[in-house]
């Protein structure tokens, strides 16, 4: 029972995030312009420009910056996905808590829900260079920023493997 007990707390310790509180995982979200509003909670407006056509999606993803959960698979907090639109555009991404985050943005130019490399684009916050020895994935702390209780503004140019 003891052994029980303990492997039960070890597992609710590890499930916590450094701040201390439970974050959970996976979760779409509206863009809903009105979570970036003053008073409203913590949040990202995040201003994505270069976006090279209005066909397909647009996916924009929440993460924790740390090393275990940046880009890792199944481990983004909160997830927009609309329409694309040519140029640029905007999106409120709610935060669950004050902390250090990253985001990651994707381009799905046909809609097909799948990463066509020569035609899709992506982006991430604090717009890192990616080229073919870092495969894309940038570190944790090169995407991260801070988020307090109220809105924070960043920019992120979208980049394409065929272009811009």
């Amino acid at each position: 029972m003891k052994r029980t007990l303990a492997a039960l707390a070890a597992l609710s310790i590890a499930a916590l995030p450094a701040a201390g509180l439970a974050v959970t995982f996976r979760q779409d979200v509206p863009n809903d312009p009105a979570r970036c509003r003053p008073g409203a909670g913590p949040a990202v407006q995040i201003t994505v420009t270069g976006v090279k056509a209005s066909t397909g999606k647009m996916r924009v993803q929440l993460y924790r910056a740390t090393e275990e959960d940046w880009l890792a698979k199944g481990r983004w907090i909160h997830r927009i996905e609309v329409p694309a639109q040519a140029g640029r555009m905007s999106f409120c991404m709610p935060v669950p808590q004050a902390g250090s985050y990253g985001i990651a943005i994707r381009h799905d130019i046909n809609g097909n829900g799948k990463t066509d490399i020569t035609r899709d684009g992506g982006g991430m916050s604090n717009n890192p260079s990616i080229n073919i020895f870092n495969l894309g994935k940038p570190s944790y702390r090169r995407v991260a920023f801070s988020v307090g209780e109220g809105a924070v503004p960043i920019s992120i140019q979208m980049r394409y493997f065929s272009g811009s």
